[in-house]
């Protein structure tokens, strides 16, 4: 059970319905939001920067591709015993 409350995928309306959709259009073939974007979901308006500096950090082209950066964070979340 979260400590942090959030808004799941299937209860969202209005602005945080909206920075939803925008995740799953980026994300096609995904199940649903991450937990660790929901953390932001009482803040729609800071989720929409949280992503956009994501992907502008982690996913654009670089020394590393994007399935590396992915199994960076994903051993360091791993390292961090991090639920989400």
């Amino acid at each position: 059970m979260p400590r942090i409350a959030w808004i799941e995928d299937n209860d969202a309306s209005g602005p945080i319905a909206d920075v939803y959709d925008i995740w799953k259009q980026a994300n096609p073939g995904r199940d649903g939001i991450p937990e660790i974007l929901k953390c932001f979901s009482a803040r729609p308006d800071f989720l929409k920067q949280v992503m956009e500096f994501s992907y502008n950090i982690h996913f654009s082209d670089g020394h590393l591709t994007r399935r590396i950066k992915e199994m960076i964070a994903t051993f360091v979340s791993a390292l961090n015993r991090c639920e989400y």
